[in-house]
């Protein structure tokens, strides 16, 4: 049975691109011997500045591949890229197709005895209603309130 993997690893940058080029074909070469179908290879993210310095380098030129391959290859694929003084780092990861087998859950009824407010699902928010015209005081009717004279006023 065939597995969905997808590997990324970085390439030293102080490789110049025709053995960079060759370095990748060899790996995708691997795949393809050792009973594997490739994907996609994906250069685009090209050189990037690394986390942390791996072996004084602070840049690695990075490589995506995707491939199905048989369940032994990745294991195969990581001992290559161990010995391979010019790969950084690798990473193989296995893709796992994500299947919904839950169902909708269907919306339960209220627990008795709760509040009709709670129990009601809100539909929309409740209508304005208009306020009544504000009617003022006559001035006379309100008490006079003076001033009271700061106490800690210098």
């Amino acid at each position: 049975m065939m597995n969905r993997y997808e590997m990324i690893y970085i390439v030293d940058t102080g490789l110049e691109e025709a053995a960079r080029k060759e370095l990748i074909e060899k790996v995708s070469a691997l795949i393809a011997n050792n009973g594997g179908e490739i994907e996609k290879v994906d250069e685009t993210w090209g050189k990037r500045r690394l986390a942390y310095a791996i072996d004084y380098k602070t840049e690695g030129w990075y490589v995506l591949v995707t491939f199905k391959a048989p369940a032994e290859l990745p294991r195969e694929l990581e001992r290559n890229l161990q010995i391979n003084e010019n790969v950084l780092r690798y990473l193989v990861v296995k893709l796992v197709e994500k299947r919904s087998s839950v169902k909708p859950r269907a919306s339960r009824p209220a627990p008795l005895g709760a509040p009709a407010e709670i129990a009601a699902p809100v539909e929309e928010a409740a209508p304005a209603v208009e306020a009544a015209p504000a009617v003022e005081a006559p001035a006379e009717a309100a008490p006079a309130v003076e001033a009271a004279p700061a106490a800690d006023a210098e």
